[in-house]
């Protein structure tokens, strides 16, 4: 018992404080431009100075074209390096030449020794570094092959302790395995202060940057690109390219207005009702397949849709993937759409989630979404019943509000026949 007392008793002398957080002033946060606009977004509107983003993505989607351009608009006004443990100093100046970036402000070093890397940080002292990528990084203090777990999470383990104690932005570029996630520990993520995830469909040059975990700003913001050539080229109006507007209006065809963190985005969704033999299949391209069988089951009892014969397969056009369940009620007018022939009216957008009962209910934005569909055009918008705000934005005859979904059927039909 009194060696427990004594254990207990005797500690090592805390070298911080405590203090009230009334008496601690807040601080405004230094942001460094990367000179993407679309990518400032994503990051809460620039890097920090001490922060450690990870980007992630499939192999071939951007990750270092995007972190080349950034880094050369960053050496403009701020030293850099760019560390690549994959290529060679040849086979990056060639990509950076074949981009038209300025060759003489980027400072270069392939290396994979952690503690190489350090030194070379140390003494150069850069504000901003790039590491491409964290899994070919190994640390002699660790005797297993790069890219394990372990030499992973202790490289960048260290390489953020460092960014913290020098003040430097670090980018760290992350491969993804088979199911979607950055290769290695989970507690990768957990270490660094922003995570962004870059998605795009195969054969598209569309590209979306996206942030999942942001310290520094709001998360689920997004950045939209288009690879060209010459690099990744932002794109200014995303809705104009998620909108497949082009030529007759056909059934199956939907407008959704979402919102993607901040930014309210027009999507166009696609569905097909095919009539089968066998087994009929459930199939989607950037919605939640869980979500599509609730929303099946929400037609056969409240609007008499009978699908059980009928294949069904939804699309978002674009490329993008709609995680948001204002999408619902879009995505069941679009299979209505398909499957009685009718063509929802190519000036109508729509939005609201909907409950087991057949309900359309708020959802968060609703001001916004109206707003950016009335802004390009849209002469009706169809969802819940949305406060005085929203209201404003729009014509009293272009804001349909409705409370069940069988509501937003009639809402489209009749003007459709007539």
């Amino acid at each position: 018992m009194e060696s427990t007392r004594r254990r207990t008793s005797v500690g090592v002398a805390p070298n911080s404080s405590v203090a009230r957080l009334a008496d601690v002033k807040p601080e405004a946060l230094l942001r460094w431009s990367t000179g993407l606009l679309e990518f400032d977004r994503a990051l809460g509107g620039g890097l920090v100075p001490g922060g450690v983003t990870l980007i992630g993505g499939d192999p071939g989607i951007g990750k270092s074209t995007l972190t080349l351009q950034a880094i050369a608009a960053l050496a403009t006004t701020h030293g850099t390096l760019y560390v690549s443990g994959e290529e060679s100093a040849a086979q990056v100046a060639s990509r950076a030449a074949r981009l038209g970036l300025d060759l003489e402000r980027i400072v270069m070093l392939a290396e994979t020794s952690l503690e190489a890397i350090i030194g070379h940080i140390e003494t150069l002292r850069p504000r901003v570094v790039v590491i491409d990528s964290i899994q070919t990084l190994f640390s002699a203090a660790f005797s297993s092959a790069p890219g394990s777990v372990v030499q992973v999470r202790e490289c960048a383990a260290e390489l953020t302790r460092l960014a913290k104690r020098q003040g430097v932005a670090m980018l760290l570029v992350g491969h993804v395995t088979k199911e979607g996630a950055i290769a290695g520990p989970r507690v990768l993520e957990h270490l660094v202060d922003t995570v962004i995830y870059f998605e795009g469909e195969p054969g598209s040059n569309l590209r979306i940057i996206r942030a999942l975990k942001n310290r520094f700003g709001g998360a689920n913001e997004i950045g939209v690109f288009a690879m060209l050539e010459d690099g990744l080229r932002e794109v200014g109006n995303p809705s104009a390219i998620f909108l497949a507007r082009g030529g007759e209006p056909t059934p199956g065809n939907a407008v959704f207005a979402s919102i993607e963190g901040s930014r309210p985005l027009l999507v166009q969704v696609q569905a097909l009702v095919d009539r089968t033999a066998g087994n009929p299949r459930r199939v989607c391209t950037g919605f939640d397949g869980q979500r599509l069988a609730m929303l099946l089951a929400v037609m056969n009892r409240h609007l008499g849709c009978q699908l059980g014969g009928y294949d069904v397969f939804i699309n978002v056009v674009g490329g993008l993937r709609i995680d948001e369940p204002a999408a619902d009620l879009a995505i069941v007018l679009a299979i209505w759409s398909s499957l009685s022939g009718v063509v929802i009216p190519i000036d109508t957008a729509i939005f609201g989630e909907i409950g087991l009962g057949g309900e359309v209910r708020p959802v968060v934005g609703s001001a916004q979404r109206v707003g950016e569909a009335v802004k390009l055009g849209f002469t009706r918008v169809i969802g819940p019943v949305v406060n005085r705000q929203a209201r404003a934005l729009a014509d009293q005859h272009a804001l349909v509000s409705v409370d069940k979904v069988a509501a937003a059927v009639q809402a489209v039909s009749p003007r459709a026949k007539s």
